[in-house]
Order: structure tokens, then sequence, then C-alpha cells
């Protein structure tokens, strides 16, 4: 079975200072957990609680959490946030910086909409390559959580990460996602475990912790561990209980 990142944002809630969420994360047996903005914390003071407790921070998020493909928005900005990320990335110590599709370009075929990202990433894993970090693309589901994303499919953002064709840039796969989008986790997992980057999961439907949903999470897990994949799994799930309560039941497996 993988071993596990605790993600503070949803996890540890009962405490508003993140760096309290990591000392909690530590206190139940986590050496990893993610998070997503950086932009609104005090950096120094969150990689020191990470030091202070053995604790590595393995995923943030691009910023700023907008469409960087809406009309009229100047690319620059997008490239210009993700260089801040990439920066506030090594201050954490986090080794990825997880990437969003936008809401696609208007007016074009979807193929031509991939192709155009596919040219928007190059450039982004190159400035990521200078600093040593690995850009994960993100497929979302859209029919509960994700409305008018781009990317709903496993299968085309690993055509991206494909064709990007950079070893630090990889796909991040989110078994909550893809189950709500109807697909396989098993059999994605198999297709695609030469772009998989990193993985996360919540159960479905309800997007609550592993045991509260309808995903056979035995036999997924164990698919993971098929895959290949030795990195931790993010736990990014809203737990129904007290969050120490609600990993129960992966100790179990």
């Amino acid at each position: 079975m993988p071993k596990y990142a605790a993600n503070i944002e949803l996890l540890y809630t009962q405490h508003s200072d993140y760096a309290d969420r990591i000392r909690a994360a530590a206190a139940d047996g986590f050496n990893s957990v993610e998070m997503w903005m950086t932009s609104m914390h005090d950096l120094p003071a969150l990689a020191a609680a990470a030091t202070e407790a053995n604790v590595r921070i393995s995923s943030v998020l691009a910023e700023p959490r907008f469409s960087p493909t809406m009309p009229g928005v100047d690319m620059q900005v997008f490239y210009d946030g993700l260089r801040d990320s990439i920066a506030n990335a090594k201050v954490l110590g986090a080794p990825r910086v997880v990437l969003g599709s936008g809401m696609g370009f208007p007016g074009k075929k979807r193929q031509a909409q991939l192709d155009e990202l596919v040219g928007v990433f190059k450039k982004a894993a190159e400035m990521a390559q200078e600093s040593d970090i690995q850009l994960v693309l993100e497929p979302v589901n859209t029919r509960v959580d994700h409305p008018g994303a781009l990317l709903d499919r496993t299968s085309e953002a690993a055509y991206i990460a494909r064709a990007v064709g950079s070893p630090n840039f990889k796909i991040l796969y989110d078994i909550y996602h893809s189950s709500v989008e109807g697909e396989n986790p098993v059999e994605q997992l198999s297709e695609n475990r030469d772009v998989i980057g990193y993985i996360q999961l919540a159960d479905a439907p309800g997007r609550g912790e592993p045991g509260t949903g309808a995903i056979d999470w035995k036999t997924v897990l164990s698919a993971v561990d098929a895959s290949g994949y030795t990195e931790v799994v993010g736990l990014e799930y809203y737990p129904t209980k007290d969050t120490t309560e609600s990993l129960t039941y992966l100790q179990t497996l």
C-alpha cells in the first residue's frame, strides 16, 4: 500500500494556523503533507514547522487560480504567477507544483485547444526545469466540482504530457475526479503509468474519506502499487468526522 500525504487545506482544520496543521499531521504519523495556495502564508514559518516536525510538503498549487486561457488574458500573467509559485515551492521544499487546464480557448475545436496547451506547458516546463521542480497537470471532473474546466479526461491530460515531452512535466491522477467522470481507475493507472507524477484520492460519490463512498479501495490501491508508483498519495478529501478518526478505514487496509 502507498504512503500518504495529508492535505492541510481540508484536514486538521480545527487549527487555524497551518504550521499547527503540519504538527497535527505529524502527530498522526504523516511524514508528508500537501497544500494549495502559498501566496497568503508565512512561508519561512511553514518551512520551519515542517522541518521541525520532519514532514515534507509534497505539493503546492500554481497561482493565480484563474483561467490563463480566457479571451483577452495575457499569458504572461500565467507565466509570472508560475514563476512565483515555483519560487514559493522551493522555499517550502516542495518538489512539485500542480497546474490546472483553465477553461479552454473559445472558438477552437477540442484537439486544437489541447495542442494550444501543449505549447503553453512546454514553456512552463522549461521554467520549472531550471529550478528542478516537477509540474503536474490535473484533469478534474466537470460533473460536480469544476464545471467548465477544459480537461476532464485523464487520456487528454496524458496526451498533453507526452506531447510536452519533458521529464519534469507529468499529470496528477486524482482517483476521485476520475471516478466521478466514469473512468475506471485500475485501467487509467495501468494505461498512463508513464506520465503519472502524483496521485490524490477521495471517495466517490461525496468526496469524503475512503470508506464513505463506492470505490473499491483494496483493488484501486493495489493497482497503484502495481503501476510502479512510489510517491505519496495525497489525501484530498472532506472528512465526514474528526480528521484522525477519518483515517481509520485506510489504516485497516
